[in-house]
């Protein structure tokens, strides 16, 4: 972050001193994990679900913290905020999240904090760059960052950050010599995105697609449709929207912006396409990248071919901030995955290769990891796919897990292990529509369908983890690695 006094910072956020003179600068990182705090830094108390940040406030101090962010006095220097304002445009987020008063109180805080951060930056140089859509949100940015990286020092978030919490904090990740902020918007309803705009508002935006997710609290894809549109929609006019051309619904969002657009895809009419696709024998695409200034060819280490489309959504906003094709290329052709849990691909000494998909799911991106699963096994290799629960999809629930069952099936997926009582929709589909091979399998968790695995995998099984993120089914992968599993923080649980 920049440096700031607490006397700033409180002017800032429309707190108050307390216990210090104001004058206490703050040269560091902002952190709500007082654990990963450093000298000069801001420790930002936040009432959690079993803890109070506010309890480790003289910790915090105590570690090299110059101050804290709260909602009430903690004894050592702070600037307290009083409760968030349904009126104030930066409070919305903080409002809608599922936290107390003085929980909002800080986060409204951070907002501001961001966006006063972000505001000076901008006249400097700094791009921000806002990514949305149902799936393939954090792959993208991801991939976004590291075409960036070498055009100028960039910041991205790690994982999923991309909520009321973990959007802010990222944003204050910058200082003077950031070029371009990438960020992650997330929703779980109406307004959020937009919300979210307003903390650090960017001049480009993505929109990948508008899906199935989600739709328990959206109820329709309209109204995805809608929430998504509500990045382009904060766009300046000098701003750009770079929009999936194969995606009907975001290609609408056009006539919903006034900044330009830049559209991607396979579609000939795209202003950044694919062409002449083809997958090698790991499921990873090549293709030729065709834009404005020049043509370029691509192989991806990422594996599936929807890899493809968030490659060119990266690509155009890279081409559009200076990278040339070629540039472009050779980025891609050496980029691996860097947030875990999305076609995370590991070979095991013994054969079996494991890939973890299992941070999230939707629909689409179930259809995909399975298409993915089948293209890596071409090879003869036996095909696993265990998959669990898609959750907050409503009404929609059970024909959604009908469909991934049967498509599973006409696949020709060779075994299908559905694992939860949610999911068990898949699995009497897949028994219905059984044309020969073993009936699918239903399992009530984790535990158990790793047990099976460990039973009956052979050397030379690929075996696909696949489910939303309440199921909990990376550890599935875990287990079949021999590695532990890391718990997400608050700023990582996302919406769609």
């Amino acid at each position: 972050m920049i440096a700031l006094t607490l006397a700033e910072i409180a002017d800032v956020v429309g707190g108050t001193v307390r216990d210090a003179d104001g004058g206490e600068r703050v040269t560091g990182g902002v952190e709500f994990d007082s654990r990963r705090l450093g000298p000069g830094g801001l420790f930002v108390a936040l009432p959690g679900e079993h803890v109070d940040g506010h309890d480790y406030a003289v910790a915090a101090v105590a570690a090299g913290a110059v101050g804290v962010l709260a909602a009430r006095p903690v004894g050592v220097p702070a600037v307290v905020v009083g409760p968030a304002d349904p009126g104030d445009a930066l409070s919305c987020a903080a409002l809608a999240a599922d936290t107390d008063g003085a929980g909002a109180a800080v986060l409204a805080a951070l907002a501001r904090l961001a966006r006063a951060v972000t505001d000076r930056l901008r006249p400097g140089g700094l791009r921000v760059v806002g990514i949305t859509g149902s799936s393939g949100k954090t792959s993208t940015k991801d991939v976004v960052a590291a075409l960036l990286a070498p055009l100028g020092p960039t910041v991205a978030p790690p994982g999923s950050f991309n909520n009321e919490l973990g959007h802010p904090w990222t944003a204050l990740r910058v200082d003077e010599t950031t070029r371009h902020l990438v960020l992650e918007l997330s929703a779980r309803g109406p307004g959020h995105i937009a919300a979210l705009c307003r903390v650090a508002p960017p001049s480009i935006g993505v929109v990948l697609n508008a899906g199935s997710a989600h739709l328990g609290e959206f109820g329709s894809r309209q109204a995805v449709a809608s929430a998504k549109s509500e990045l382009v929609e904060s766009l300046p006019a000098a701003g750009l929207a770079v929009l999936n051309g194969d995606d009907p619904a975001v290609t609408a969002m056009a006539d919903r912006t006034t900044a330009r657009v830049v559209r991607f895809g396979r579609t000939p009419d795209a202003d950044v396409r694919a062409a002449d696709i083809a997958l090698d024998a790991q499921g990873r695409p090549a293709f030729r990248l065709v834009c404005p200034t020049g043509e370029a060819a691509v192989t991806l280490q990422l594996h599936g071919e929807h890899q493809v489309s968030n490659a060119l959504a990266a690509a155009a906003v890279a081409l559009e901030l200076g990278a040339t094709p070629a540039q472009v290329a050779a980025v891609l052709a050496g980029y691996r995955p860097s947030s875990r849990w999305r076609m995370e691909v590991t070979d095991r000494p013994d054969g079996v290769t494991v890939v973890n998909d299992a941070y999230n799911a939707n629909p689409e991106s179930v259809h995909a990891a399975l298409q993915t699963l089948v293209a890596m096994s071409q090879t003869g290799r036996r095909s696993w796919a265990v998959l669990g629960p898609i959750a907050e999809l409503g009404d929609a629930a059970d024909g959604a897990h009908e469909e991934v069952g049967r498509l599973a099936v006409a696949l020709g997926i060779d075994r299908l292990v559905v694992v939860g009582e949610a999911a068990r929709p898949a699995q009497r589909a897949a028994d219905r529509t059984e044309a020969g091979g073993q009936p699918p399998v239903l399992v009530d968790d984790a535990d158990e369908a790793l047990a099976l695995l460990r039973a009956e995998l052979t050397p030379g099984d690929i075996v696909l983890v696949k489910a939303s993120r309440a199921a909990g089914l990376e550890r599935i992968a875990a287990g079949l690695l021999g590695e532990g599993v890391t718990p997400d923080t608050a700023a990582e649980r996302s919406g769609g």
